[in-house]
């Protein structure tokens, strides 16, 4: 299971989504397929929307959060049209059923487009409230039994601090989930790796912006941080 932030999208826009990164990624996950890797994708909608800074903002917590998973969609549903381009074959599914255009999330047909060869990519997050992007790609990986949750990010791992406000913030090759709850990490949000703990999946957090690392993680090569165990 890859899961993408919306952030990813930008590239060096600062709203909605940037063609040349879109492309970009759109090969890398290509590249992946070629290997005979079945792949299914979750996609954050904060290059359009974020659900949690609006709700401060005098948008209804529950209604912004609503909004944002229609963000996601729309991030699906281009994402899904740049794999098509390449000659991917790929399934778009709905935790909120939107008919027009993409499948409403059913646990076994999204099996079995993986089983044929096909990218799933899982939009509206949960398709409920009050639950972030990482648990809704943590939850579909425990759905379809993925491997691995590998999350692609701005920085090439996890740190014992932030390494944009801190220069001497060290990286983890290797970190337990406890140890990323004891410490607040911020990894994913805690209701993410929870789950991940519970179902013993492991998490590799890696630098989207690395050309090439979203192969090389599925490829087993020690990259990023390995959060398991």
């Amino acid at each position: 299971m890859l899961k993408l932030s919306g952030e990813a999208l930008l590239g060096n826009s600062g709203f909605g989504i940037d063609p040349e990164v879109l492309e970009r990624i759109s090969a890398e996950i290509r590249e992946v397929t070629v290997l005979g890797v079945q792949l299914g994708i979750v996609i954050g909608g904060g290059n359009i929307f974020r659900g949690i800074e609006a709700g401060s903002h005098r948008i209804d917590r529950t209604t912004a959060d609503y909004m944002g998973m229609l963000a996601t969609v729309i991030n699906s549903l281009a994402l899904q049209s740049a794999l098509e381009r390449r000659g991917v074959v790929t399934r778009v599914q709905t935790a909120i059923e939107m008919k027009a255009v993409a499948e409403p999330f059913i646990q076994r047909r999204a099996v079995r487009h993986l089983e044929k060869g096909r990218v799933v990519i899982f939009g509206a997050g949960t398709g409920n409230p009050y639950f972030t992007t990482d648990t809704a790609a943590t939850l579909r990986a425990v759905e379809i039994k993925a491997e691995v949750l590998i999350k692609a990010t701005k920085v090439d791992g996890v740190y014992d601090r932030d390494p944009v406000k801190d220069s001497s913030a060290s990286r983890f090759d290797k970190i337990s989930y406890t140890e990323v709850l004891a410490n607040n990490l911020k990894v994913m949000d805690a209701t993410a790796i929870s789950l991940c703990r519970d179902n013993g999946l492991p998490v590799v957090v890696f630098n989207l912006l690395r050309e090439g690392n979203i192969k090389r993680v599925v490829c087993g090569e020690p990259v990023g941080t390995v959060v398991e165990g």
